[in-house]
């Protein structure tokens, strides 16, 4: 036999935790996620590959990051720009960057030092760098 007053209960804390859900999501904003996902060499040269998600409610059209390339004593290999050029809202994009002179293998930590370029319409201030989310599928450490 089939309860209706549960059945609207069942509805009701769905429809409340959803809610909930929302508001949590308005209220942690729009951000930038750079995923190191891959490292292989190339030549004489390293090829980085990430993957990188923007959340907010615009599209960038340009986001170059500054990157530090540590060695795995910890020692300042390289510093570059990556340019991810053009980020569209809420949709994922594959990045790859080739670094000549690099071993992947002598690759320790990698560190975004910040935004050199960020533009687009619409955007927040600093949408690029507050909230930065970074994380690495490497044993390569991602800093930020």
């Amino acid at each position: 036999m089939r309860n209706p007053n549960l059945h609207r209960a069942v509805i009701c804390l769905a429809a409340c935790t959803l809610g909930t859900a929302a508001l949590s999501q308005d209220n942690a904003g729009g951000h930038v996620a750079i995923e190191l996902n891959a490292v292989q060499p190339v030549d004489t040269a390293c090829q980085i590959s990430f993957v990188v998600k923007n959340s907010h409610a615009a599209d960038i059209d340009q986001a170059v990051f500054e990157a530090v390339l540590f060695d795995t004593d910890g020692r300042v290999a390289q510093m570059t720009l990556f340019d991810f050029g053009t980020l569209p809202a809420d949709r994922p994009r594959v990045r790859q960057f080739v670094v000549p002179g690099l071993a992947c293998p002598s690759l320790g930590r990698l560190l975004i030092n910040g935004a050199e370029t960020c533009t687009g319409d619409a955007l927040p201030a600093g949408a690029c760098e507050t909230g930065l989310a970074l994380h690495s599928r490497t044993d390569i450490e991602v800093l930020g």
